[in-house]
């Protein structure tokens, strides 16, 4: 822990300003890859920091003493901050004063996450406050800058940590993570940035596309100054070198709606080409220009991908075909910097090591991953399951947080191709007398039809892991490592009503109120989680698994075995083995939480596919 003299910090601070950020995103990689604009300015680096443990502050003034520096985006709690303090802090404030980007027009303050709650100041005026610890905002700042050309920036974030009726994932309530639960993630955790966008300019985009009719849907909110001349909106989109459509829009009430036909063959093998999957993940890049008669207003460039995915029968569908899932469940933790990546690059590390693996996505399990990773996962081709990150009380106000903040995550997150199902709740945290009290079934029946509100395009899971009442996929979490009882439980012999009614992994029924629907797809999304731990390793009575193996051998072919086995059933749709990577005490994961394998991981991809002679990976 660094603590610092407030007489000689203004010197620390504007020298090491002048040096390259640590979490370095560069000119070429955007903080916002779906709405990307040109300039725009990182501010990650060194912040002025301080707890303040009684929560004696309510403004910038009252603050009498900055202790800290901070390198932002990194949590307090984290080492790679500079300050590494996992000690209950339920207030931290953090302040810098950078260069006021040049030009006209507005200029716009950034946040990726904060968290819980947000308040900003900016050269001492109060701008605003938001609530909600994994979800982006964005400010208008231009009222307040000055003509110093300079710019201060305060935030205050306050972050209870024993409040367990905010969204909190898997972040400890108590001083030392214990059990399944993790280090906790206070204040900023994700990039801040500005950037100048003019009077008038493009605040919100949406994609979703249609491979039926050959169709890209593209919506649009203008925001800022409506112009007397009107707007039109000027389109293009190619992958590559081709031109698929160019073509411009009369913006209407500062919104625009328009399916955007494409020229369709209707011959499988040209459709493929342009068709989004793991195997070929093509994006169509578009550019997009806000003009007002013969004055542009606003240019920026995203990407959208011709990619649908549905529920037939029994089966998952990608494209209009079966597709056979093999998920990783992913926690996004990193050991020295907790919730943040230590860089884009291990973003993009993590997405190729997946693959490498022989899983074609994740379930990112009780976190909000950064768009970042989303973009890596497009452009790479990983499916993602996005799960909202647990309450674990049931109040009215842990009910109004849930659904603020997840509305926000889909409206953030659902243009990216990669994300192919929605999943509100996990194993009933949160919703803890679900069987039998109405109002909790009730708020988890009102959450699957939100979101199949929100985005009727993609599949939900009501509540992933068991007790199940409205859902497109009957998710089951099944921990049971010998082969041969899991054949019992879900083999061919089994009848369905007998699993549904008699099987209760974990001591939970697996559905209630006569769900799921006939012939709905099944699947097994967490299994597995055998943690590696030598007898002679220091702390070895501290690692948590499911089951523990005592050398790596054993740990191989027990994983081998187990995928084997569930490869070969044919109840599943699909499966998420539990986990990625170990995390913290956690120690079931195929990898070290340096993202070293544990066995080469030839063999672990040889057990992730060993299905596929028996079944495609479509399972057609």
């Amino acid at each position: 822990m660094k603590l610092l003299d407030i007489n000689n910090l203004g010197d620390e601070l504007s020298t090491n300003f002048n040096q390259e950020d640590t979490f370095d995103l560069g000119k070429t990689i955007h903080p916002r890859p779906l709405l990307q604009r040109s300039p725009w300015q990182s501010l990650n680096g060194l912040w002025k920091f301080a707890f303040d443990d009684q929560g004696q502050c309510i403004k910038p003034s009252d603050l009498k003493q900055w202790t800290h520096l901070i390198e932002v985006p990194f949590a307090p709690e984290s080492t790679k901050s500079g300050i590494g303090d996992m000690s209950f802090h339920p207030n931290c404030w953090y302040e810098r004063e950078f260069e006021t980007p040049p030009g006209n027009g507005r200029l716009l303050l950034h946040f990726g996450a904060v968290d819980y709650r947000a308040r900003v100041w900016v050269n001492g005026q109060y701008i605003a406050e938001h609530e909600g610890g994994h979800t982006n905002f964005s400010l208008d700042i231009t009222h307040v800058l000055n003509d110093s050309g300079k710019t201060l920036v305060t935030v205050w974030a306050q972050d209870e940590p024993q409040d367990l009726a905010k969204p909190r994932g898997k972040q400890d309530w108590q001083l030392k993570p214990h059990s399944i639960w993790y280090p906790r993630t206070s204040g900023i955790w994700q990039t801040v940035w500005v950037e100048r966008v003019g009077a008038t300019y493009l605040g919100h985009i949406c994609w979703n596309c249609n491979c039926e009719r050959w169709e890209v849907g593209f919506e649009a909110a203008i925001a800022g100054d409506m112009p007397e001349a009107g707007i039109q909106i000027k389109m293009t989109l190619r992958v590559g070198q081709q031109i698929l459509a160019k073509d411009t829009y009369e913006v209407f009430n500062g919104e625009i709606s328009r399916r955007i036909a494409l020229g369709d063959p209707g011959i499988d093998d040209y459709r493929n080409e342009l068709l989004w999957s793991p195997e070929k993940p093509t994006l169509i890049d578009a550019e997009i220009q806000l003009w007002s008669k013969d004055q542009l207003l606003d240019e920026v460039k995203s990407y959208t991908a011709m990619r649908t995915v549905s529920i037939q029968r029994d089966r998952f569908m990608l494209n209009g075909r079966p597709y056979y899932l093999r998920l990783v469940l992913d926690q996004g933790y990193w050991p020295d910097t907790l919730m943040t990546a230590p860089n884009d690059e291990a973003l993009r590390r993590d997405v190729e090591l997946v693959k490498a693996m022989g899983f074609n996505g994740v379930r990112k399990h009780q976190k909000i991953e950064d768009p970042r990773f989303l973009y890596w996962a497009d452009v790479l081709g990983l499916l993602v399951w996005e799960e909202m990150p647990s309450a674990y009380r049931f109040t009215p106000k842990a009910v109004e947080r849930m659904i603020h903040e997840w509305t926000e995550v889909i409206r953030r997150d659902i243009s990216h191709p990669c994300i192919v199902a929605w999943v509100p709740f996990n194993e009933s945290w949160g919703v803890p007398n679900l069987v039998e009290t109405a109002a909790h079934r009730n708020y988890v029946l009102a959450m699957y039809h939100l979101t199949k509100t929100l985005d009727p395009t993609r599949p939900v899971i009501g509540n992933d892991g068991w007790e199940s009442t409205d859902t497109d996929i009957l998710a089951i979490h099944d921990y049971d490592t010998k082969p041969q009882q899991l054949i019992r439980r879900y083999g061919s012999e089994v009848k369905l009503s007998d699993m549904l009614n008699h099987k209760r992994p974990g001591g939970r029924i697996l559905t209630l109120d006569n769900y799921p629907h006939q012939g709905q797809p099944i699947m097994l999304t967490e299994f597995g989680g055998i943690a590696y731990a030598p007898l002679n390793q220091a702390d070895a009575d501290k690692v948590w698994g499911y089951e523990r193996c005592f050398n790596i051998s054993e740990l191989e072919m027990k994983y081998t075995q187990l995928l084997e086995t569930v490869n070969s059933l044919e109840l599943f749709s699909g499966f998420c083995y539990t986990q990625f990577t170990d995390t913290f005490q956690e120690a079931n994961g195929l990898l070290y939480g340096d993202r070293t394998p544990k066995f080469p991981i030839e063999a672990i991809r040889a057990a992730t596919l060993s299905g596929e002679g028996f079944c495609s990976p479509t399972r057609c």
